[in-house]
């Protein structure tokens, strides 16, 4: 049983005068669902795939050599010969080959390479998109604007896609703009996607019906049986039992992750047929293809933001004060700005006294690093070292996101299997991925060189690790994201969410640019498997160390929550904190008016 029919009130006490406490009902979770379904599909196929190559194809049409500034860089060749061309290279995302002369842009009166013009826009897109998840991040935890910001992001996100269909390459910066939109959109989206998930979580009826048996306290009832019967949660090898909500949190969360990467993978297909199709046609331009796969990926987004827009309950949080009264509808608008920005700042200072939640998210960067360095690192290593052709390449990505869906739906099944609890889960994940740089390392003992396989001697050997790491990534996925979730003070969930976000994403170029640097020096990869080694070591003493108890009762004292029916009070007062900053302005903005 996942869920009710709507309507029923679950008799909790309420925390605020708005709180919406109805019962999670299947229609709800479909809702959600749906909803990250789609967003999956933009990631993989839009963001992870097919964006940078028609960035780069569109600067390619309006560019120019860099030897002369006069001789275009797109020859006329046959479509069907310039797409698959441009299909591989999206796979693989290979740079301009050596023996081309380089293609060049000036957008702004100064040269940018057309392989570059891409990496350009989406830097501009992570810093935006960090701009926008401060801006909206802790404002969206306050009355129904969360699930009203969820379906602006996700309407922003897919036409920005869709609008693809008309960028040309004469005006080719307009397929920057956007993807600065549509990365922010989804980057937003997916926060306020997983500030649900406490939510959905906490008020569903079985956890509910958990909480209240009498003789059993909610730390020790997680496992819901088919029957709708309740027993005694799993116990790792320490003795610590799984709260109810963390448990069907992990639970709905892998269901998620699993459901996206299947979309993906099945959206992929399509659009790979789609190019081959489309080849045959001799358009006007050879981006034309690329643009019509990126109209299907935003089609799919605007359709999986429907049910969520059905069934999705606005969940609201507490009410600001005092910003009802406001004049103009522009002051107000400013106002909330100035105060999501100061509330960001409070957050920081919420967060740095949740202690749990500090070494959690130490260890989530360092977790975020590893994984993007790792999945570069053997994408590059597959093709400088094993000279992987890209129709190899493109099958070990098919392999590892095949395998990250089996990682999703297995990976709780391993967890009662063996009575693990969810940070012993991520440790063994943890301990998996390690298998990789270990593999690549043993390359160096003379014996196993002696065999002519092993330590990745041969090509063949990365499939294997590809599937390891899509296995990891499943479960990692879905159990740090609802493991944080515990960590959360109640009512600040998008806000403590973005700041997840904004460590996840803050760590992906660390790692890369030293194993760059590693390769400089040593002028091959393999002596990079030794750092991997390490980083991906360190997370683990850090999450073992995390007192998921504490952290939870910190969270819940820190929103004025713990076990007093009008505590609530508390966390309304530190709210009201925040609006003290956007004072200033407001008086200023009144005597103007």
């Amino acid at each position: 049983m996942e869920g009710v029919s709507e309507g029923n009130y679950s008799g909790k006490p309420r925390r605020y005068e708005d709180e919406d406490i109805t019962p999670t009902s299947d229609r709800e979770l479909k809702g959600w669902y749906s909803y990250g379904l789609a967003a999956e599909i933009f990631a993989v196929a839009g963001v992870g795939s097919f964006l940078p190559v028609t960035l780069e194809q569109l600067a390619k049409e309006r560019g120019v050599l860099r030897s002369d500034h006069v001789t275009p860089c797109v020859k006329s060749k046959s479509a069907a010969a310039e797409t698959q061309h441009l299909l591989l290279r999206a796979v693989t995302r290979a740079a301009t080959e050596k023996n081309e002369a380089q293609c060049v842009v000036q957008p702004f009166g100064k040269d940018i390479s057309t392989a570059s013009f891409a990496m350009y826009t989406f830097s501009i897109a992570v810093l935006v998109q960090a701009i926008v998840l401060i801006s909206f991040s802790s404002f969206a935890d306050h009355g129904t604007y969360r699930k009203k910001l969820l379906l602006a992001f996700g309407c922003i996100g897919s036409v920005s896609s869709m609008l693809f269909i008309v960028v040309t390459p004469s005006i080719y910066l307009l397929g920057s703009v956007l993807v600065v939109l549509g990365v922010a959109s989804l980057g937003s989206s997916f926060v306020l996607l997983n500030s649900f998930l406490p939510l959905l979580a906490s008020n569903h009826p079985s956890v509910i019906s958990a909480e209240e048996q009498s003789g059993l306290p909610s730390a020790s009832v997680s496992m819901v049986e088919p029957d709708g019967s309740y027993s005694a949660a799993p116990e790792g090898q320490d003795g610590k039992q799984t709260s109810p909500a963390l448990a069907l949190s992990n639970k709905i969360s892998a269901k998620g992750v699993g459901l996206g990467y299947m979309a993906a993978v099945l959206v992929q297909i399509v659009s790979i047929g789609m190019l081959f199709g489309l080849g045959k046609v001799n358009f006007s331009s050879q981006s034309i293809p690329l643009r019509l796969v990126l109209f299907l990926v935003g089609v799919c987004w605007a359709i999986g933001t429907i049910p969520g827009a059905l069934w999705l309950r606005d969940r609201p949080g507490p009410p600001l004060k005092n910003f009802g009264a406001r004049r103009g509808k522009l002051g107000q608008i400013l106002a909330y700005f100035v105060f999501a920005w100061s509330s960001v700042w409070q957050t920081v200072k919420q967060a740095v006294k949740l202690r749990q939640t500090v070494i959690f998210l130490i260890a989530w960067f360092l977790l975020s690093d590893s994984i993007a360095t790792v999945s570069g690192t053997a994408i590059l290593f597959a093709r400088t070292e094993l000279k992987m052709s890209t129709v190899q390449i493109a099958m070990l990505s098919i392999t590892a996101t095949s395998s990250g869906i089996a990682g999703a739906f297995t990976w709780p099944i391993i967890s009662r299997r063996y009575r693990l609890d969810t940070q012993q889960t991520i440790i063994g994940c943890v301990l998996l991925m390690e298998i990789i740089p270990i593999y690549g390392l043993i390359g160096y003992l003379p014996f196993v060189q002696s065999w002519g396989f092993g330590g990745l001697q041969k090509a063949w050997e990365i499939y294997p690790l590809g599937v390891v790491h899509g296995f990891v990534m499943g479960g990692l996925s879905s159990y740090c994201r609802s493991f944080y979730g515990l960590l959360v003070p109640p009512g600040s969930e998008a806000a403590f969410y973005a700041l997840y976000a904004i460590t996840d994403k803050g760590s992906s170029a660390i790692g890369p640019a030293i194993v760059g640097m590693i390769v400089d020096v040593a002028g091959t990869i393999r002596p990079a498997f030794a750092f991997l080694a390490i980083l991906i070591a360190l997370p683990i003493p850090l999450i073992y160390i995390i007192d998921t108890e504490k952290g939870r009762a910190d969270a819940l004292a820190m929103a004025g929550v713990r076990g007093k029916p009008t505590s609530y009070d508390t966390d309304v007062r530190e709210r009201d904190s925040y609006d003290e900053d956007a004072q200033p302005f407001l008086a200023q903005h009144d005597r103007n008016d």
